[in-house]
């Protein structure tokens, strides 16, 4: 009973994470917004997609190299955060364009696929993501844990992130949210990429402050 009480709990701990304001929000909110229903629940399976990585790669203790191997660090560290800078310039930059939307989703081949690879791409880019699992496991966990308990929880943290930025997709997926953001598209726009720009930056500086310190 005590290892189901244990599992909800990191479930619970993983939903708050998920929900906190951060680049995945934005990006699968903007996705859901300005395209069809699906392309936000595609990011929403990208985003779970990821969780299920990080989760595994925890699983096997794999991210204790974050920790053990400095370069390796700092290298995901800096390749991550001039990613997120990279999608926080792509959405500044379209800021003025206008957006097209359909109700068709065959008239846009392949927008599922890419709507799912983004996201995926988004959660991944941040190393602190991995480092955000491995130490709730750690802390969480038990010293001991079943390994039907090591089985269970990368499948139900997918579903984790998965149902959150499901959520999030239909609630800007709808009507009213979609033109509101039409109607503010510009400042929405620039407002999200600064965000997600910035946080890139901010990672960048992070890995060259590590590098910095590693080196002296």
């Amino acid at each position: 009973m005590s290892e189901v009480l244990t599992i909800f709990s990191i479930l619970g701990v993983f939903l708050l994470g998920a929900m906190s304001p951060g680049p995945s929000f934005v990006v699968v909110s903007r996705i859901a917004i300005s395209g069809e229903r699906m392309d936000g629940l595609a990011a929403a399976i990208g985003m779970g997609i990821g969780g299920l990585i990080f989760a595994s790669i925890a699983v096997a203790g794999l991210t204790a190299l974050l920790v053990q191997v400095a370069w390796l660090d700092i290298g995901l560290r800096i390749a991550g955060g001039l990613y997120l800078l990279w999608i926080g310039i792509r959405i500044w930059r379209g800021a003025t364009e206008p957006v097209e939307i359909t109700s068709d989703a065959s008239a846009r081949p392949g927008s599922f696929r890419k709507a799912l690879m983004r996201a995926l791409l988004v959660q991944l880019a941040n190393p602190k993501t991995a480092i955000f699992y491995a130490s709730m496991f750690a802390a969480m966990l038990p010293a001991s844990p079943p390994l039907w308990m090591l089985l269970v929880l990368p499948p139900l943290l997918f579903c984790n992130e998965f149902v959150w930025y499901a959520i999030v997709a239909f609630a800007f997926s709808s009507s009213r949210p979609r033109s509101i953001y039409l109607r503010a598209k510009h400042w929405i726009d620039r407002a999200a990429g600064a965000v997600v720009g910035a946080l890139g930056v901010k990672l960048v500086i992070e890995g060259m402050g590590a590098a910095r310190r590693a080196g002296g």
